[in-house]
């Protein structure tokens, strides 16, 4: 290795270990498609339980210090108690995820709706969140809204985007200084004609109109087939308005898929976007989180998988040559500036990744760790008896 590999080397490694990758509740919960959710043994019965498997996660990986949560799923009557109990475990509590999409008062919508009754019921749905947020200490309120429409007339299309407007006012307005709302966006489903939030201009828009603590989450499943996302990646980072991903992966519409399976070449894009506009860190503000949905394969592995796929992602786009990739650029050599992209896609990570975790005081092969621990035995055995959570559980 010559002293400018070493240095290189060095420095991939210096920006992997500020790395942060926040996992969510439910993915250690039973779920599945709109067919059939299979049921799997040790799945955990309660919050305080999704919470313990999140923290095997991230004492294998070392990058996965925060667990996302979902309301009404993860309601407990003690927040405190349960933030403690993840204090206890090594990670902490991040993001709050509002759910107003499964009651059936929102069959027309929720802060959308045309009934003012539901739209209330919603923003105070809303306006519980940041209420919990005060007593976790979490710093995001994460909305997504199944409103929309399916058919032509059924509702008027810039009355809905008012609703929607006057929801989040209320909602931001109620934010505390160092809280932030974080407004994600979805082409199509469950409504199929005219959704409210359904792309990322959407979300900006009403984010620019909200103000500084109103950002946009990007979830790599919610696209048209496609659709550049880096680039989308690109303009909010330049815009000061990228606050969070949602990462997961698609073949045909939201499929919820174990990120970097469907494509990885398009991971690594994404994640050189946000090494060029050095938003890697902690400092950059910007929450990168799992959403995914594990049906047919085990919970914990799967998570820990694509954790290890983010970094291994990362990791490549760290590699790129900014310095030949910005000569070829200005030299318009096309293929020459594409090839240093390549170049650094191709490479083999994992010897570097191993070797950072055994700096770390981590076994350098996460997903073989897992399996020697035992801990899916002892969740089996432990976990008998009540009800498994789930979606809507």
């Amino acid at each position: 290795m010559t002293q400018s590999d070493a240095q290189t080397h060095d420095r991939v490694k210096q920006a992997l270990r500020i790395q942060r990758i926040e996992t969510p509740s439910w993915a250690y919960a039973n779920s599945g498609t709109r067919f059939k959710v299979f049921p799997q043994e040790g799945v955990p019965r309660n919050p305080y339980e999704k919470i313990a498997d999140a923290a095997v996660v991230h004492r294998l990986t070392g990058v996965a210090p925060t667990v996302a949560l979902h309301i009404p799923w993860d309601r407990v009557d003690d927040y405190a108690d349960l933030a403690k109990y993840a204090a206890d475990q090594g990670v902490a509590l991040g993001a709050i995820n509002a759910n107003v999409f499964q009651d059936n008062d929102y069959k027309l919508g929720s802060v959308t709706n045309p009934d003012p009754g539901v739209r209330r019921k919603a923003i105070d749905h809303l306006l519980e969140c940041v209420d919990i947020m005060d007593r976790t200490g979490s710093r995001d309120l994460k909305l997504w809204f199944s409103d929309g429409t399916n058919y032509p007339g059924q509702d008027d299309i810039r009355a809905r985007q008012d609703r929607l407007a006057a929801a989040l006012r209320e909602t931001y307005d109620r934010l505390g200084d160092h809280q932030r709302l974080l407004l994600e966006y979805k082409l199509f489903e469950p409504a199929f004609y005219a959704t409210d939030v359904p792309d990322w201009g959407t979300a900006y828009a009403h984010c620019l109109e909200l103000g500084p603590k109103a950002q946009v989450v990007i979830d790599t499943g919610h696209h048209a087939p496609g659709t550049n996302i880096e680039f989308i990646v690109a303009f909010l980072l330049r815009a000061g308005k990228l606050g969070a991903f949602d990462f997961n992966s698609r073949f045909y519409a939201d499929d919820d898929l174990m990120v970097g399976a469907a494509d990885p070449f398009q991971l690594f894009r994404i994640m050189y976007e946000i090494v060029r506009g050095d938003a890697l860190g902690p400092e950059a503000g910007i929450a990168f989180m799992l959403d995914q949905c594990h049906n047919i394969e085990p919970k914990i592995p799967a998570i820990i998988r694509s954790v290890l796929n983010v970094q291994e992602a990362t990791a490549k786009a760290l590699l790129v040559d900014a310095a030949a990739l910005a000569a070829a650029q200005q030299a318009g050599d096309v293929l020459g500036a594409n090839a240093v992209l390549m170049d650094a896609y191709h490479t083999d990570v994992r010897p570097l990744l191993a070797e950072l975790r055994a700096e770390l005081g981590l076994d350098p092969d996460p997903m073989a760790a897992y399996a020697r621990s035992g801990y899916f035995d002892k969740i089996r055995a432990e976990r008998v008896g009540g009800q498994q959570a789930g979606w809507g559980a």
